[in-house]
């Protein structure tokens, strides 16, 4: 499907006006799925398939794989390297396909890539990460040998299912004369859109088509290439991403009525022009991965193009307070939101908070100082840059978060008026699911955007030149490592996987709609440890 951002203006029923974009024309968007392989030589994947000495290059496991792991080209006196991040180990040998039984010299061998046991961590398990990598790669769910619903941490989402993941049992009406895949397809299409203006203010009623947008990553937190390839994809989608507290790069301006940008304490980049170019700003007060701390940006990443864009000196580590000086009350929360919107009187604005006890109190003061968006940020959220010491210590799990909230605003009729957001630990497409069902609208994701753009976890985001893959970096020798194109493409492809299995759930559950899955905790069940 080809989509212009001035269809999309359209769609959202409302005229926007850009200011001062004359130097950059809208762009056609095309969200449709591409293969994306990764940019690295060697794919790192489940299953390390070996071929040993004795192999004569007959070619015979490449005529049995169904997958493109073994591949002879015309021509080729023997068969090339086995590109075994293709591989499903044991699963193949089920298909009576596989190419270690088939193999006439018995020369191949499939065993446990060491390189893929050592990805991740309880949370973020090996089997995650090369799941996302696959769904950026097909834009499609990945093969059963990746568990890509649920990590290992033994607590949160982890412990949290679908009552049909645990017995087998679906809502959907069965038909002995039709296959399980053609009950589905006879089902009426499920609408995953979200509404994000409830309050019935006279301001734009903006709709996004899945119910997912980008969090908050500054320029100087990551690479402009990945500012942008994350603009670009939630353009495709209809949806947003967020600029962060780093400021607004005028790269940024085609994809201005896709952006949100952050009003943070440190206030850097924050100027009336920026404000009046968006359709959301989201006011940041506190960030669930470091509650009571500002943000921290070394001066190693502080490079003359950050600096400029946040009106510092290069060099120089930057600090954000805590928290705004000028908000100390509701009162005071209301003049900043009405400062806003008399600056830009088309916006919606967020209200970004930690997961404080009293949170529940907190989204209430924020509904009645005027937000349209209660984005709750849990303690699992992921800047890099956060001290280990805060990370998963302070604030609450956004798994609690999320009812203590949603049954507080029904308890003060105000539920069906206000957007609840969730973020801080959403890995999967599951994830989001399950924050819906305990009582969300909607989900800001990441950490996982990073994985899908080849993010191995190694922990160097804030430190020296960052991420020596680019993501998050702003170094320019590094940067220039990861295509714009294609981390765009992979941004996308994401999203479509995401979209496809969020679909196939709420088909088994009889729901027509992602909004109708709100609440609905008696789809959850909870495992004891037993």
């Amino acid at each position: 499907m080809t989509t212009t951002i001035a269809d999309l203006k359209m769609r959202n029923g409302a005229k926007f006006e850009r200011l001062g974009n004359s130097d950059y024309p809208q762009e056609t968007v095309e969200r449709k799925v591409r293969p994306v392989p990764d940019r690295y030589r060697n794919a790192i994947g489940k299953f390390k398939v070996d071929r040993l000495a004795n192999c004569i290059g007959c070619g015979k496991c490449g005529e049995v794989c169904a997958y493109g792991v073994h591949l002879k080209p015309e021509g080729f006196k023997y068969t090339i390297r086995p590109k075994d991040y293709l591989c499903i180990g044991p699963a193949c040998l089920e298909t009576g396909r596989d190419c270690v039984s088939q193999c006439p010299e018995k020369a191949i061998r499939v065993r446990l890539n060491p390189n893929a046991e050592c990805l991740g961590d309880p949370r973020w398990s090996s089997d995650l990460v090369l799941a996302t990598w696959h769904m950026a790669e097909t834009g499609h769910t990945p093969p059963p040998h990746l568990e890509y619903r649920v990590g290992e941490s033994g607590g949160g989402f982890d412990k949290i299912r679908f009552k049909f993941e645990v017995d087998g049992s679906e809502s959907v009406t069965a038909d002995v004369d039709k296959t399980a895949d053609q009950q589905l397809e006879a089902l009426p299409e499920i609408d995953t859109g979200l509404e994000l203006n409830r309050r019935n203010d006279n301001r734009p009623r903006i709709h996004i088509d899945i119910p997912v947008y980008g969090g908050g990553m500054s320029f100087g937190s990551v690479s402009i290439n990945t500012i942008l390839a994350k603009a670009r994809a939630m353009t495709a989608w209809n949806s947003f991403t967020c600029t962060g507290e780093g400021g607004y790069p005028d790269r940024l301006k085609p994809y201005d009525d896709h952006v949100i940008t952050q009003v943070a304490t440190g206030l850097f980049g924050v100027r009336e022009e920026t404000i009046q170019r968006v359709r959301i700003v989201e006011f940041k007060y506190a960030q669930g991965a470091k509650p009571g701390l500002g943000g921290h940006l070394l001066g190693d990443k502080n490079t003359p193009d950050v600096a400029q864009m946040r009106g510092a000196v290069a060099g120089n580590a930057l600090f954000s307070p805590f928290p705004f000086h000028s908000v100390y009350s509701v009162e005071d929360h209301k003049k900043h939101l009405d400062w806003i919107k008399e600056v830009n009187p088309r916006c919606l604005v967020s209200v970004k908070v930690s997961t404080p006890t009293d949170v529940d109190m907190v989204a209430v003061g924020s509904y009645y100082a005027g937000a349209h968006i209660i984005h709750l940020d849990g303690s699992y959220g992921g800047t890099g840059a956060a001290p280990d010491i805060a990370k998963k210590n302070i604030a609450m799990p956004i798994e609690y978060a999320i009812p203590k909230v949603h049954k507080f605003l029904a308890a003060e009729g105000i539920r069906d008026k206000v957007t609840l957001i969730a973020s801080g630990g959403i890995r999967t497409a599951y994830d989001a699911l399950k924050a819906i069902a305990l009582g969300a609208d909607g989900v800001v994701v990441g950490t996982v955007e990073m994985i899908a753009l080849g993010c191995v976890r190694c922990s160097t985001c804030e430190s020296g030149r960052g991420c020596p893959r680019g993501i998050a970096s702003t170094d320019p020798e590094l940067v220039d490592l990861m295509g714009l194109d294609w981390a765009t493409q992979r941004l996308i492809n994401l999203q479509n996987s995401w979209r496809e299995q969020m679909v196939s759930v709420l088909r088994k559950l009889g729901l027509p709609s992602i909004q109708s899955l709100r609440g609905r905790t008696d789809f959850l069940c909870y495992l004891a440890d037993e």
